[in-house]
């Protein structure tokens, strides 16, 4: 499943690509694939043909495009900004992928839906949303006020303005409304272990399964860590680790462990040959073995996952919430 730092490598490929550019027509390959949109495949293709995308933006795992509609009159004041009240959501489950490609370019296997776009110079004139196991999915939804006033989550011109589906999960540690007070406050109120809180979306929204493993590493904190014992620097050096973690995968293209896996270019990840907690059990802690301490990553099961730690620098809390 893709986590955050390859939904955010998504769509900045997407900003560089399809911002701005207006949907010319919409080909709709298999309806599974939209199956989220309750009204079907018409008024899915209605609401787009003749839309141009505003904007692309994501909070935690949501991906959404802002549509204005590019045939409506312009407003009276020309300085007056055009609110958008519509966006496409992108939800890319296990194996989605949105792929920029050349109308000449041979149809995926597992191509599901295309969008023809206005012409720009030097830019391919297609988005393909490919999916082989169709556990992702496109529709059309409401963009509603944000109930803090900032923006919707991170994008290149910010509005206070969200996607509906995403309206009830926090901001993640890469939005810079993101409030490690309020973050800090609400984690205290909670009775339960470290990795449980990170991973709950309506605390902080974007930490998955590998990066709460990679982060906790950094941090030296055990993940089933009581939440009402952490201290408010223990707390802040476990989100800045997370944050810290997902900039590095950012950097690297994300962490790809599945072929399935790529960016709208088709380039994968390779973040996963960084990893070092997350995968490597039965190995050596790199951070132990730099010291000359002899320590082996151990892997636990945890919420029908998997948690991997190190035996020493990351040792188990009296009375762990598991």
């Amino acid at each position: 499943m893709p986590e955050l730092p390859e939904v955010e490598v998504v769509r900045r490929g997407l900003v560089n690509w399809v911002r701005g550019r207006t949907i010319h027509a919409v080909e709709v390959l298999d309806p599974r694939s939209i199956r989220r949109h309750a009204l079907g495949v018409e008024d899915f293709m209605g609401n787009l043909e003749g839309a141009a995308v505003s904007d692309v933006v994501r909070r935690g795992k949501f991906l959404w495009m802002p549509l204005l509609d590019s045939t409506a009159p312009l407003p009276d004041n020309p300085e007056e900004p055009r609110v958008p009240g519509v966006a496409l959501m992108a939800h890319l489950g296990m194996s989605g992928q949105l792929l920029m490609q050349d109308a000449g370019v041979p149809d995926e296997k597992h191509l599901k839906v295309r969008f023809r776009l206005s012409p720009r110079e030097g830019m391919p004139d297609q988005l393909r949303f490919v999916d082989q196991r169709i556990f992702g999915g496109l529709f059309v939804t409401t963009l509603i006020s944000t109930d803090d006033g900032g923006p919707g989550g991170l994008a290149e011109s910010p509005l206070p303005l969200i996607a509906e589906e995403a309206a009830h999960i926090a901001r993640d540690p890469l939005d810079p409304s993101f409030s490690f007070d309020l973050f800090y406050q609400r984690l205290r109120k909670r009775r339960t272990g470290l990795k449980r809180a990170l991973l709950d979306q309506g605390l902080v929204s974007g930490i998955g399964n590998i990066y709460a493993d990679e982060a906790l590493w950094r941090a030296k904190l055990h993940y089933a860590r009581p939440t009402d014992t952490l201290r408010r620097g223990e707390a802040q050096r476990v989100l800045d680790s997370a944050r810290e973690v997902m900039l590095d995968a950012l950097a690297a293209g994300g962490t790809s462990f599945d072929s399935l896996y790529v960016n709208v270019n088709g380039a994968s990840g390779y973040f996963d040959r960084s990893l070092n907690a997350y995968g490597r059990q039965g190995e050596p802690c790199r951070r132990c073995a730099a010291a000359g301490i002899h320590a082996i990553i151990r892997r636990e099961q945890f919420m029908n996952r998997s948690s991997h730690t190190c035996m020493v620098c990351q040792p188990r809390p009296r009375n762990g919430r598991w």
